[in-house]
């Protein structure tokens, strides 16, 4: 697939802490408008991929591509690929490649990470004002616009310790969209939750889904990813064990080790 076809492409992405090797070679392929979710054990290599594709993580080897952007006024018409492989780079070469890439990604936390001294409307668009450089009337009226949309604009003045967790990461979501990212990265992102404040995150990605937002999620919802995502990763002690449409991987998976794991999640829930 070339990246004319997709908006993502991993190759050969490994990554290791220490003696512990966290990702194994990696090859992924995220189709625009489409819609990946990532599945595991803890400490199979998900949440360092999304890090990676985010520049949030150096991987050792391998290569991250995102697809050219919608937005050629922000001089992004051309692919970008960062080469982990290519140590010859100066650090401040390097700094500059990583910084392309969170420009084409963005991502929303387990843990929200929203700046606790700004209000919900800072928050959204510190980004775009001090990042991007976008004007700030520009950014504001887009800021509440992308607040409406998810119920929040009341809370537009309102700071992080007085939404619930459900509302704080709704926000998290509105931050991520307000930067105008090619790709959208969930980590997990109803984990941290109470169970009657899951459905509402849930259905906001649903609906992006619907309109065709190309994301990676990484989630242990499974009945979440069933109807959500286009394709299923399942990965265990840093490699892909299975992938395929969501329904085949999740329904009826091929590989023992995967069967496993969807079982226990399923038992679990």
């Amino acid at each position: 697939m070339s990246p004319t076809e997709s908006v993502l492409q991993v190759r050969g992405l490994t990554k290791a802490f220490g003696a512990n090797t966290v990702l194994r070679g990696i090859d992924l392929d995220v189709p625009r408008g489409k819609v990946v979710a990532l599945i595991g054990p803890s400490g199979s290599g998900k949440t360092t991929i999304l890090r990676s594709l985010n520049g949030l993580e150096m991987p050792d080897a391998g290569s991250v591509t995102v697809g050219a952007s919608v937005e050629k006024a922000r001089g992004m018409d051309q692919a970008l690929t960062v080469d982990f492989d290519a140590p010859q780079l100066s650090k401040k070469a390097r700094s500059a490649q990583l910084a392309a890439l969170r420009d084409r990604s963005a991502m929303v936390f387990q843990h929200y990470n929203l700046f606790p001294h700004k209000t919900v409307l800072q928050n959204v668009i510190e980004g775009p004002v001090q990042v991007q450089k976008r004007p700030r009337a520009e950014a504001v009226a887009e800021a509440e616009k992308l607040l409406a949309r998810v119920g929040l604009l009341e809370k537009k003045d309102s700071y992080p310790f007085e939404l619930s967790g459900g509302q704080q990461q709704r926000v998290g979501i509105v931050r991520a969209l307000a930067l105008r990212p090619q790709l959208l990265l969930f980590d997990e992102p109803t984990s941290a939750l109470d169970p009657e404040l899951v459905d509402d995150v849930l259905a906001v990605i649903k609906e992006l889904a619907d309109e065709g937002w190309t994301m990676v999620i990484v989630t242990h919802e499974l009945a979440f990813a069933r109807q959500t995502a286009d394709e299923v990763v399942f990965m265990d002690g840093g490699v892909v064990v299975e992938r395929g449409p969501a329904s085949q991987v999740l329904r009826t998976p091929r590989e023992e080790r995967t069967q496993a794991f969807v079982r226990r999640l399923l038992h679990e829930i």
